[in-house]
Parts: C-alpha cells; sequence; structure tokens
C-alpha cells in the first residue's frame, strides 16, 4: 500500500488542531526519517515521496525550515569545511612573537661561530649583556650549525658487506617410527646460505655440540661470528672456547627466534620439503636422508636471496638442443632437471 496516504491525511488533521505548527514539524521529520531509514546504502526517493513533498508545500508555508535529509557523512564534511574556515579566519592576522631582525640573527650566528664551544643558554647571556631579550627557542633555530656529515651505509650495505663472515646454528627435533627423538644440529653462513654442518644424536651434550663445531671449520674454514640463540646444550664454557680459536659468539634476545631468521628459515624448509614427507626410521636413517637433501640443497636447489641460484653454483654451458632429463632425489620427493647433450 502507499504510505503517503496516511501522511497526507495526517497534515490535513493536523491543520484543524491548535498545535499545528508542532505537529507538521513531526510529521515532515517522521516521513524524511522513513526515507533514511529503508534498507539500501543511499536512501532513493520514490514518486510518492515527491508527491508528499509537493503537497506539503501548497499547504505549509515554511516547508524548506524542516527539509533536513541528509547523509551522516554530509554533516560529517560541513562540519570539517566549517573547522578550516574558523581556523582560516582565527589565523588571517600573525600572532605570536615578532619576528628577529636580520641583525639579531647575524649576531646570533656570529656569536655561535666564533665561541663554537657555547651552549644557547651562554650565547643567550651574552645578548642579554646587550639589552637583546631572545629566547633559547630563538637561538638554537639561527645559530650557527657544523656541516653535516656524510651520509652512512645503510643497515642492509653493512650486514651485505660482512654476511660473508657470519655462520649461524640451531637445533630441531626429529621424532623416529619408534617414537624416539634425535636432535639434529647445523651450521649455515649468511652469505651463500650453504648448510656446511648437519650432525645428529639422540643425546645431545656440550662436549657434542663443541666437536661438532671443530668439525665444521677445518683447515681454517671458520667464522668471525657465530649467531646462535641461548639453549643450554651449547653449555657455559662455549663461547669463551669459541672466542680462543677466532670466533665471536653472537646470543639472540630471549624469545626473539627473528634474530636467527636465517637459521629459523632453515629449519622450515627442512621440514617443509624433507622431513615432513619422510618417515624417520632411526639416527642411520635420518643421517642418510638429511645428507642427501643438503646435498641438493648447496648444489641444486635455487634461492630467492641468491638471484634464483643454489649456494654452490656449478659451472654449466647453455645446452640448447637436446632432451631434458630429471635425476630423482629422495626417492622421487625432488628432481634435479638437465638437458642432455
Amino acid at each position: 500500500m502507499l504510505d503517503w496516504v496516511p501522511l497526507l491525511v495526517g497534515i490535513m488533521l493536523a491543520s484543524l488542531k491548535d498545535r499545528r505548527a508542532l505537529l507538521t514539524e513531526n510529521l515532515l521529520l517522521r516521513q524524511q526519517l522513513a526515507v533514511a531509514l529503508r534498507t539500501r546504502r543511499r536512501p532513493c526517493v520514490r514518486w510518492h515521496d515527491r508527491l508528499f513533498w509537493v503537497v506539503a508545500r501548497r499547504l505549509i508555508t515554511d516547508w524548506r525550515r524542516h527539509l533536513v535529509l541528509v547523509e551522516p557523512e554530509t554533516v560529517l564534511r560541513w562540519h570539517r569545511q566549517g573547522w578550516r574556515l574558523f581556523w582560516w579566519w582565527r589565523s588571517r592576522r600573525p600572532t605570536g612573537r615578532p619576528r628577529l631582525t636580520q641583525e639579531v640573527r647575524d649576531l646570533i650566528r656570529r656569536l655561535s661561530e666564533e665561541h663554537r664551544l657555547w651552549g644557547t643558554e651562554r650565547i643567550r647571556g651574552e645578548l642579554f649583556k646587550l639589552g637583546l631579550a631572545v629566547g633559547s627557542g630563538s637561538i638554537r633555530r639561527y645559530r650557527w650549525r657544523p656541516a653535516p656529515r656524510p651520509p652512512s651505509q645503510t643497515w642492509s650495505t653493512f650486514l651485505r658487506n660482512h654476511a660473508h663472515a657470519i655462520w649461524a646454528a640451531d637445533l630441531l627435533t626429529v621424532q623416529t617410527l619408534t617414537f624416539k627423538t634425535l636432535y639434529v644440529l647445523f651450521f649455515i653462513t649468511h652469505g651463500r646460505r650453504e648448510l656446511v654442518h648437519l650432525a645428529v644424536t639422540a643425546h645431545p651434550t656440550a662436549a657434542w655440540v663443541w666437536q661438532q663445531l671443530i668439525e665444521a671449520t677445518p683447515w681454517g674454514r671458520q667464522p668471525t661470528y657465530l649467531l646462535r640463540d641461548r639453549d643450554l646444550v651449547y653449555g657455559g664454557d662455549f663461547t669463551p672456547r669459541a672466542k680462543a680459536i677466532g670466533v665471536q659468539t653472537l646470543l639472540t634476545p630471549f624469545r626473539a627466534p627473528k634474530a636467527n631468521a636465517i637459521a629459523e628459515r632453515v629449519v622450515r624448509t627442512l621440514r617443509n620439503e624433507c622431513l615432513d614427507h619422510v618417515l624417520i626410521l632411526n639416527e642411520q636413517h635420518l643421517r642418510a636422508v638429511l645428507a642427501e637433501y643438503v646435498a641438493y640443497y648447496n648444489t641444486e636447489r635455487p634461492h630467492r636471496s641468491l638471484a634464483l641460484e643454489p649456494p654452490l653454483p656449478t659451472a654449466r654451458s647453455p645446452v640448447t638442443r637436446g632432451d631434458v632429463r630429471s635425476r630423482a632425489v629422495l626417492g622421487g620427493l625432488h628432481h634435479v632437471y638437465h638437458c642432455a647433450a
């Protein structure tokens, strides 16, 4: 049914009562509220709404005063515009302290250049003896400043220049078929993401961890810095013993795995690409699986941080002809492709 019929009747009845103005205003506002509460993103004015306002225009002289159908965003926009207009009117005249003259600014710069050890209050005192009352903020603004230092290198450049001398170490656990827990310790370089050493044991001790560091650094190949967490398995004397052979140990903060992000990412890679898809039988089986995967990881697997090259790239001559052949890794879990000559 049309909803404008009772509204039109209400206008006629309201005109016969004493409180005609109040009822008329209430009726007009209710009609606008009915339009605004319609289930639409933007209220739509229908033909009977237009007819209502045509009749209201004929019967009510001040009908425009009650027409306030706007969106809430419009009211907020009006308020922001009024706020900007208000502060534009307030800021037409400059307020605050008057600007210092050029002579006073030059005098401040001269005093600071001739006495570079003077602070702001000392210069302010000298100006006060000359009969010039200048604030500390003005002196700091116009005083002499030394030439800017040459730009420093960025952290990314600094870390890139030292990446070849940084190794990272971490441990991860692996469960076997018989519900036995094995521990895997690995060392990885920051420069080329190379897994330089990986060892497996069922009973990790401080002596075993130290032995793995010795085996990972043969013939003088050792890092300058070794980044590791605060696991107690390293032992209390690991840091001084490593320093004695020229390796500085960097400990990550408490509960901050992102501080050793490269090692943590390798743990995830080992699980996602190898350990989560293989059922480990025993310690010997885990060593064999990890040895095969590490060889694939270092020589064949592309890395995004190395421009899609493996950590140990091999020289390969481009072959434009021949069949593309594949070699299975870990029983077909991964494949290595090459062109047959």
